[in-house]
């Protein structure tokens, strides 16, 4: 039996056009002013917030891998290129031996910090100061929506 496809109407297109132009635009931007201003590049950035948003600065490496939505070889391999740079360190997982995990160094932290004010600034310059606190509220709704949906089927 053949499926019927679900084309998008017109105003689903524009819509979908809309949001891809706009995530690939501010992702694109915001990854340029990282790299110029605070030299850190965009995946450098999303790495060490994830570990910045634990309390002691500490990720399984396949947890951060489906936190950033990355295959295990990318994690992998960025990973090895953090820790030449001194910016993460490998802990073994003693417990079970089956993976490790990621820590953030000290060096990792100031890297961060010192990157965090201006890509805050850029996010408001670039997005936030241009949406209505209620368009606002809106969009992290959908978005939660749209993750949560998402989280269901991790594959």
């Amino acid at each position: 039996m053949e499926e019927k496809v679900r084309w998008l109407t017109p105003e689903e297109q524009q819509a979908w056009r809309s949001f891809l132009r706009l995530h690939d635009r501010l992702r694109g931007r915001l990854s340029r002013l990282l790299q110029a201003e605070s030299n850190v590049s965009a995946a450098d950035f999303g790495v060490l917030v994830e570990l910045t948003d634990t309390p002691d600065g500490r990720r399984r490496i396949l947890d951060l891998a489906r936190a950033l939505e990355w295959e295990k070889s990318r994690m992998s391999h960025h990973i090895g290129r953090m820790v030449k740079r001194g910016l993460v360190v490998r802990d073994e997982c003693a417990e079970d031996g089956r993976g490790a995990f990621v820590v953030i160094t000290d060096a990792g932290r100031a890297m961060i910090e010192a990157a965090a004010p201006r890509h805050v600034e850029a996010v408001r310059d670039l997005f936030l100061d241009h949406i209505t606190p209620a368009e606002l509220r809106t969009l992290a709704r959908v978005s939660e929506r749209v993750v949560e949906k998402l989280d269901e089927d991790p594959s």
